[in-house]
């Protein structure tokens, strides 16, 4: 392992933050310019342009099965590394393209790029916390990556109102720099090449086995699914929601800001709750709450009593219940696999992730000028992800995790 010496908790998890937040700067700095990307490169099919979410979530969940394993192989930060490079050629690539069709290819190659940051920073959690620990940093984490969202679609937006939608793609690559900098002059390497494991397909197909045989591994990546596939339809429908059924584009990053801002405190509490529930409860408790307000937002919509008000509840409400599951989920899935962490991140965040763009991506193409397809999409994601965390049950003994 290298020489230098362990960065503290505080820097620790500012990094981490920063490393995780690519995906939010990527995806929400994008939302203020759906519209006019619309109009501009698929005027005839303008919800279209809502592929520039759902093509990159895509890219990132397939590039996150081969980051985990390259991350056991050859450590985690060159993995991280590298994966900033094709991300910053990725960018590049959208920002100058002249159609619709090279945009989603470089969207698409960021996505597979992110990966890197995305797992390999998960897998370096991994390597130094487990457990409840390993939660209760990933929720502090959570809440410094939550100001990614409050003040990304206004950054956006201000890039966009300069110099033109296309510059947001430049502004990923700066990020970018920045992140390697910080972690190649910062960070010393947490997976010491005695722990290494050489890249082959029988490890990979060993790990893949070892991983679905617990019971607590897969029913925690089918719920991680099912909210992700929420997650990403409200993000890839909220702007067009904002903009044309309420008519409140120019005031969607405030919306957008207030929620993230709101649901800020969520990942606090849970850093400390966590610790005295444990990870189970508040994860049930949290997809309890979420159904309950879709199902109240579902028919408010029916009955002609949604106002945007009402909207920017429910999504705040389902942004805020975010800071109780996920970390909570990853940490839960990750606890019996501590000694595959890479492989092990790498197949729950690859299945998880590329299973929910394929049930997000129908829901935002059904966009028809009002949130319908999005509040039914939802209220099902979260309740199939309940009924899976009821099936899941209570902590039981490593042993009975395999049954």
């Amino acid at each position: 392992m290298s020489t230098k010496p362990r960065l503290g908790q505080a820097e620790f998890i500012a990094l981490i933050a920063m490393l995780f937040s690519t995906i939010a700067l990527s995806i929400d700095a994008m939302l203020p310019a759906l519209t006019q990307m619309g109009a501009e490169l698929s005027p005839l099919e303008p919800e279209n342009a809502t592929l520039v979410v759902g093509i990159f979530v895509l890219g990132m969940g397939v590039g996150t099965f081969f980051a985990g394993p390259l991350s056991d192989a050859y450590g985690r930060k060159i993995i991280i590394l590298l994966g900033f490079a094709f991300y910053t050629l990725g960018a590049l690539w959208a920002g100058l393209a002249t159609d619709l069709e090279g945009v989603l290819a470089g969207r698409f190659l960021q996505g597979l790029a992110v990966a890197g940051p995305r797992i390999a920073s998960l897998a370096m959690v991994r390597d130094l916390y487990s457990g409840e620990k390993m939660a209760s940093i990933m929720s502090f984490a959570m809440t410094v990556f939550a100001l990614v969202p409050a003040i990304a679609p206004s950054m956006g937006q201000a890039v966009m109102n300069l110099f033109g939608w296309r510059a947001i793609f430049f502004s990923f690559a700066i990020f970018a720099l920045v992140g390697s900098l910080w972690l190649g002059l910062r960070q010393p390497e947490t997976h010491p090449r005695e722990k290494r494991k050489p890249l082959s397909a029988r490890t990979i197909w060993s790990a893949l086995k070892e991983c679905f045989a617990n019971r607590v591994f897969r029913f925690s990546v089918a719920t991680q699914m099912m909210v992700y596939s929420a997650l990403f339809s409200i993000v890839s429908m909220v702007q067009p929601v904002y903009a044309q059924t309420f008519d409140m584009e120019a005031r969607f990053p405030l919306f957008f800001a207030a929620s993230a801002l709101l649901s800020m405190p969520a990942s606090v509490i849970n850093g400390k709750l966590v610790l005295k529930f444990g990870m189970r409860i508040l994860i049930k408790s949290a997809l309890i709450g979420i159904a309950a307000t879709s199902t109240i937002a579902l028919a408010l919509w029916l009955s002609g009593a949604m106002n945007v008000w009402v909207f920017f509840a429910w999504t705040t409400t389902l942004f805020l219940s975010i800071g109780f599951v996920f970390g909570n989920l990853n940490a839960l899935a990750m606890e019996p696999l501590g000694h595959i962490a890479g492989m092990a991140a790498s197949i729950s965040s690859a299945v998880a992730t590329v299973g929910a763009a394929a049930f997000a991506m129908p829901i935002s193409l059904s966009f028809d000028g009002t949130p319908l397809s999005l509040l039914i999409g939802v209220l099902v994601f979260q309740m199939i992800a309940l009924m899976l965390m009821l099936r899941l049950g209570p902590r039981v003994t490593p042993a009975a995790q395999q049954a």
